[in-house]
């Protein structure tokens, strides 16, 4: 059975690729850790990539990535990338079935999918998870912990004011080990 761990290590170059539309190149850079072998020299090794696949110009997409913000007027909105879902329900991560801004529901992993450094308090911010598919989101942070399902059609989202501080995202998927592509859009714009 694959894990969600391993399953990221897996998709995260393929889902770059694919998210700024050319998935083949990466799939045929994408380098795999081997298993030990009894005879190590029997196993050829793989090439390291050495180059960005082609048509991109430095790094492709990351996923997974952190973020640090400061309030900016008029400041186009941000946006994270990742792939949602996991083994552990989101209700007995938060604590809770429910929060005040939606249902704890769904499955995540463990470790949060993002780490959202806030600089100085935000008088409004808009985190929204858009995905083809349903998501489900758990933000802890300064003041507490969050969770939201449906913000909009079947994607989760948060507006409102936010505290300084660290906050830890989970992007969760309606079904145990269900994995799904999805964008966090980040925005000051109300």
């Amino acid at each position: 059975m694959i894990t969600s761990r391993l399953w990221r290590q897996i998709a995260q170059p393929i889902l770059a690729a694919a998210l700024l539309g050319s998935a083949l190149p990466a799939i045929a850079q994408t380098s795999l850790p081997l298993e030990p072998s009894p005879t190590p020299n029997s196993i050829p090794s793989l090439p390291s990539p050495t180059s960005p696949a082609s048509g991109f110009e430095g790094n492709p997409a990351t996923i997974f990535e952190n973020i640090t913000l400061t309030p900016k007027t008029g400041s186009q909105p941000e946006t994270l990338r990742g792939i949602s879902g996991g083994t552990e329900a989101a209700s007995d991560l938060a604590g809770r079935s429910d929060t005040a801004t939606g249902p704890c529901s769904g499955f995540v992993d463990q470790p949060p999918d993002h780490r959202i450094f806030l600089t100085q308090y935000f008088d409004f911010l808009s985190l929204q998870v858009q995905s083809s598919d349903d998501t489900t989101l758990v933000v802890r942070g300064p003041g507490g912990i969050w969770c939201n399902d449906n913000y909009s059609g079947k994607n989760p989202g948060m507006a409102g004011q936010w505290f300084s501080g660290v906050y830890e995202v989970w992007v969760g998927s309606p079904s145990e080990n269900a994995f799904y592509p999805y964008v966090i859009r980040l925005s000051e714009q109300q």
